[in-house]
């Protein structure tokens, strides 16, 4: 009982046996003991938490923008990853464009590693790109570690990642199902797109008109369908339309291998609250009125979303346009990296959800979709990552204070319940100095 590098004593703490008071004893940086609180395990070191603050696992974010190299100035590894860990988050996969080179190749994965050395504060991992002209990339960018290739079905923001057709998506699907991986998709229709009014302008109605819920619903039906062809495990990226949730299920009810993530921005925010001009809550696709929320909320409790993740995607100020507010010409995308588990938690208290949902939501099942077994939970041979967050207590975001590169957030100005007082990676406090995180390959 023991000669484990560090103790953690905490009177509340979310196990894989749900809230319970344990001591966690960590050696060589995994979790070696799960005890109930007063066994009385010993350590080195002995770290202990009052009744106000619940130790997590740490927190796996599996859909982060870090654009380094080549588009660092929107945001980079050293404060992404800081930001994350300002979160109570200690993994993050990071996503293959608004980079440059993009990842579509070995040479430009290595170029991300090359980037991310010796600068990481938690764990990143990479995703790999599909694209036309690049599917023969996939099996050995696959055997370099990337944890799955996603893929647009529109133009996705930067002429350097280009969509796939459907002869390309049903192509790029029987290679990933081939090579074991999974495919994930940017599942927005781009002539439904096409045919819907232009962005223009500085009210957020007309920008919503211009990225239509029948958008998603058709490429998520044609991702559901060409997967139920080729057999290939799918999953949808940062689901914003709830009308497609009844076509998810019967997917899954017909067999189809598919998972489902949404964001916090769309469990927290409505399109009826966005202000004229306020060109910090475009993201695409976009945030939807209010009954649409409390349906992926639904979602959530049923379980056809198995995770939320942030969707960082950030940029300069000058590429949000907020001086003339005109969401036809402002670079769409939210930033929230560093605020996902509070917003999550302030929206799911009220609505009757337990932080063990939460840490499920944000940690386990992430965790899993990516593949990382040692990741997203407290249980013995997990890495130790954790997470202290005290859930009574409130803040007031003011975004030159978050640790993302820039100072811009649509949460800016907003009061959130949730405080992480620490996180610590592989049992070792993330001390905002001390550069300590792995690169990771996925495993297997």
């Amino acid at each position: 009982m023991s000669g484990y590098d560090t103790v953690f004593r905490a009177s509340r703490a979310i196990t894989t046996d749900g809230e319970r008071a344990c001591e966690v004893g960590v050696l060589g940086g995994r979790i070696a003991a799960v005890e109930p609180l007063g066994a009385g395990l010993g350590g080195t070191r002995t770290v202990e938490f009052g009744d106000q603050a619940v130790l997590l696992p740490g927190l796996v974010d599996t859909h982060v923008h870090v654009n380094d190299p080549g588009r660092d100035e929107w945001e980079g590894f050293e404060t992404a990853t800081l930001a994350a860990a300002a979160g109570g988050v200690t993994t993050i996969i990071d996503m293959p464009l608004n980079s440059l080179p993009p990842t579509v190749d070995v040479p430009s994965l290595a170029a991300k590693r090359a980037a991310a050395n010796g600068r990481i504060h938690v764990d990143v991992g990479f995703w790999g790109g599909a694209i036309p002209g690049n599917l023969g990339e996939l099996a050995e960018l696959h055997g370099a570690g990337v944890f799955g290739f996603k893929c647009f079905l529109l133009h996705s923001g930067v002429d350097e990642f280009p969509p796939l057709e459907p002869d390309g998506l049903e192509h790029a699907m029987r290679t990933v199902r081939s090579l074991g991986a999974q495919l994930i998709v940017h599942a927005e229709d781009a002539g439904t797109i096409e045919a819907a009014p232009d962005a223009h302008g500085v009210h957020y109605g007309d920008f919503l008109r211009s990225r239509p819920p029948e958008a998603e619903d058709r490429a998520i039906e044609r991702v559901l369908d060409t997967a139920a062809r080729t057999g290939a495990r799918v999953h949808i990226l940062h689901l914003s339309s709830s009308d497609s949730l009844a076509r998810i299920a019967r997917a899954r009810a017909d067999g189809v291998e598919v998972t489902v993530e949404t964001c916090p921005h769309y469990l927290t925010f409505t399109g009826e609250q966005i202000a004229d001009g306020a060109t910090q809550f475009k993201c695409c696709p976009p945030i939807r009125e209010a009954g649409n929320r409390d349906r992926l909320w639904e979602g959530l409790a049923d379980g056809l979303i198995d995770c939320v993740v942030t969707d960082h995607s950030p940029c300069t100020p000058e590429l949000k346009r907020l001086d003339t507010g005109d969401f036809g010409l402002a670079w769409g995308g939210i930033s929230g990296l560093q605020l996902g588990l509070a917003a999550v938690w302030t929206q799911a208290r009220e609505r009757g959800h337990a932080l063990a949902d939460v840490v499920r939501w944000m940690s386990a099942a992430p965790a899993a979709q990516a593949g990382l077994r040692r990741k997203g939970a407290i249980e013995v041979g997990r890495d130790a990552d954790l997470a202290v967050f005290a859930p009574e207590e409130e803040f007031l975001v003011r975004a030159e204070r978050l640790r993302h590169r820039n100072p811009v957030s649509a949460y800016d100005g907003r009061t959130l319940r949730g405080v992480v007082r620490g996180t610590w990676l592989r049992g070792t406090e993330v001390d905002g100095v001390t550069a300590a995180g792995t690169m990771l390959i996925r495993e297997g």
